[in-house]
Parts: C-alpha cells; structure tokens; sequence
C-alpha cells in the first residue's frame, strides 16, 4: 500500500462500514464527490476513486438525476432489503403479497430510478407475481404513486408536541420534509403543489404549517400562500440534481475555468475562488430556509401592526 491509497482505502472502508450496518439503506445516495472531498479533505481523483471502488465491490450504482445510491446486497434476503417504513421488513413470500410489500417495492424502484421506471408491470416483474394480481392493491399508477407519497411522509411523523413559537414549529416540519425528500427524490413529483391531493400524512404538515402561523394575524390567504410557499421551496431544492457522472463533472469544470478564465464574469470569477466557499444542496436548503422565515417574520410584524398584505 503506498501512501497515496492510504485516504482513499479509509474513505471506501468507512463507507462500507454505513452500508453494511444500514445507516445508509438501500436506495440511499452516499455522499457525492464534493462532500467526500470537504469531508475528508482529499482530492477529487481520490474521492471518485472511492465511489469507484465501491462500484466496482457491488455495494453502488450512479443514478441519473439522483446520484450514487446503495444496491441491495446479494446476500440480502427480501425481506431484510428495505421497507416502506424505513428498514421494519416488508413479507418475503411471493404468494403472500401484501400492499405494504407492494409499495415498498415500488418506492425501492422510484428512489434508485426514478418514478418512471415505476410501472404496474416492473412492480411484478420485481414481485414475482402477475399484474392483474397487483389490482387487488392498487388500480392504476396515480393511485400507486399516491400511496407511495403518503406512506413515505408516514416515515418520519411530526412530533406529539410542538416546540414553543412559530418559526421553531416551522423549522420541524420544513426539516422533515426536507429529510424526506433527500431520501426520496421522486416525492416532489408525486404531489402537485397548486393542486394537492388527499395524502393524509402530507397533509399533515400543511396542518402544522397553519397551526404553526395561526393567530399572528395574517389573513387565511396569506397563511395559505405562505404554506405552499413553504412547501414549495423545499421540494424545488430536493429537486435538483446532483449526480456523481465524474466524466460530466470535469467537462463541466473545465468549460467554467475557460468561461471565467475569458474575463467576460468578472464578478462570478472573484466570488467563486474564495477559500470556504460551499454551495451543495444541504447548504442551499440552510441559507434558504433562513431567507424564507425572515421573510416570513416581516410579514408577522407587518400583521402585529395593522397592514394586511
């Protein structure tokens, strides 16, 4: 071993050690190039050499749009595989089929490729069984993806007791959803935000949301624009993609270092080379959910004080 693997063994080793003892699940994105560069502090050839060779050991797979996610062991018996409820188990035998079995299925499928590849027909290719079987279940897709929506919210439920004051009770239910739909990209599809569908367990955060802003004297149309503002914005940043296509990332790289290097961003070229500097998904959702609270509490002074906008 020369010293050169030394980081990029660790790096591989302690990943390994998250998949192995289910703190990263099947479905889960590992950390992409750049966090494992910050994190470890090691270079971006020895961070892709790490994914890399967890992809070469069967333990990842790259997923357009979504990133690196964890493969299922072959040695994984169905049912230890991964569930609608997080890891609890879903029934193993195919006679058996359940409608828990069959969303936990599905939702396996729509997290590592996406809700088109969910289909009646992929559903029982992956269940063994025949698709007019599945229609004792479900009946169409809408309905599947329904039910995928509302059993995902149901993983992490919102507290018994809410935190005292309104943007802490804001920040609960915005940074569960925000877990939710890292975890399950497809989520912000699922549910059209203008149009909301009758998803029990999601609606219970709009419930929250409103309970949360009550009584601090907006009009119910403000308290319902800023409910779906909410919502909005954090299904609009866990909907961007962040993918670990190493080929992509350092064609992407270069075409920057030329555009910058012409002298025509000026501005872009001396913020983008400050040292520190951090700009990723989790870091966009923290400086955003800040922005839209304070934004927020000026529309709560404004109320305080008589204006009705």
């Amino acid at each position: 071993m020369d010293r050169g693997e030394v980081p990029y063994l660790r790096i591989v080793g302690e990943l390994r050690r998250r998949i192995t003892a289910g703190e990263l699940a099947v479905g889960d994105r590992i950390p992409s190039t750049r966090q494992i560069m910050r994190d470890w502090g090691v270079a971006m050839a020895t961070a892709s050499k790490a994914i890399g060779a967890l992809r070469d050991e069967g333990l990842v797979r790259p997923v357009p749009g979504i990133g690196t996610v964890v493969l299922p062991r072959v040695d994984t018996p169905p049912e230890a595989e991964g569930s609608v409820d997080g890891g609890r188990g879903l029934e193993s035998a195919t006679e058996d089929l359940t409608k828990q079995r069959v969303l936990g299925v599905a939702i396996k499928i729509a997290d590592s490729e996406g809700l088109a590849a969910v289909s009646m027909h992929r559903l029982a290719a992956e269940l063994g069984a025949s698709a007019p079987s599945l229609h004792r279940y479900v009946r169409t897709k809408d309905e599947l993806v329904h039910l995928m929506a509302d059993a995902a919210y149901d993983e992490i439920p919102l507290p018994a007791q809410p935190p005292p004051g309104w943007r802490a009770q804001l920040e609960v239910s915005l940074r569960l959803q925000w877990r939710l739909h890292r975890r399950h990209p497809w989520l912000s599809q699922a549910i059209p935000l203008t149009r909301p569908e009758f998803v029990r367990n999601g609606m219970a955060h709009t419930e929250w949301i409103l309970r949360a802003i009550d009584g601090l004297g907006l009009t119910p149309t403000a308290m319902l624009h800023a409910s779906v503002s909410l919502a909005g914005f954090v299904r609009g940043v866990a909907a961007a993609p962040e993918t670990d296509d190493e080929g992509m990332a350092a064609v992407r790289e270069g075409q920057l270092a030329e555009a910058l290097s012409s002298g025509g961003f000026p501005t872009m070229a001396r913020v983008i080379v400050q040292p520190g500097l951090d700009l990723d998904l989790d870091s966009l959702f923290e400086f955003g959910l800040r922005r839209q609270l304070d934004g927020l509490a000026v529309l709560v002074a404004g109320a305080a004080h008589g204006r009705r906008d």
